[in-house]
């Protein structure tokens, strides 16, 4: 006999608002500072965004993760995003490498860096200093920029993309075995 098991929804601690996390932050700096800020849309995590976040923790003491919200995304990648913010959000509060998340609705992220002032900014190897749309706002107060190249698996789109190929535009529910002939 199947039994089911209701799991309760609760928000893991480590999402934040602007306004909680900067509160965190004041009450105890020497448990956040250095500080390491990144990012992203996050949109289907995979492997790659893991060993990125991994990389960036390791640069600081906590790593805060600026999330795309869902505006955001849309604004930045058409028919984006597959998952909805709160799904992405809680996702990668689950990681044991990120210790803050903190959705934003800007098309840049340097709203957050103004804020917050990380000592480290961090952003993936495809990204150049001389095109950063943050590096101004890094820059004016003395903060550290790195770029992490990561061996990447598969990207968002590359995910996407194997998925229309092989299943083009049948239903998601066609998919699985059961509905085979």
């Amino acid at each position: 006999m199947a039994h089911s098991v209701s799991v309760p929804r609760r928000s893991p601690l480590n999402l934040y608002t602007l306004e909680t996390l900067v509160a965190a932050i004041n009450a105890a700096p020497q448990d956040w500072r250095p500080l390491v800020l990144t990012n992203g849309c996050f949109d289907l995590i995979h492997a790659g965004h893991v060993r990125y976040l991994r990389a960036a923790r390791a640069l600081g003491k906590r790593l805060v993760v600026g999330l795309n919200s869902d505006r955001s995304v849309a604004a930045l990648k058409p028919k984006r995003p597959i998952i909805p913010e709160q799904q992405r959000a809680e996702v990668l509060a689950s990681l044991r490498s990120v210790d803050a998340v903190v959705l934003f609705s800007d098309r840049t992220a340097t709203t957050l860096i103004e804020v917050l002032q990380p000592e480290i900014y961090v952003k993936g190897g495809d990204y150049q200093l001389e095109t950063l749309p943050e590096a101004a706002a890094v820059q004016r107060y003395g903060g550290r920029i790195e770029f992490i190249q990561v061996e990447v698996p598969s990207s968002t789109t590359a995910i996407v993309q194997r998925i229309l190929e092989l299943h083009g535009e049948e239903s998601p529910s066609a998919w699985s075995p059961q509905n085979q002939p």
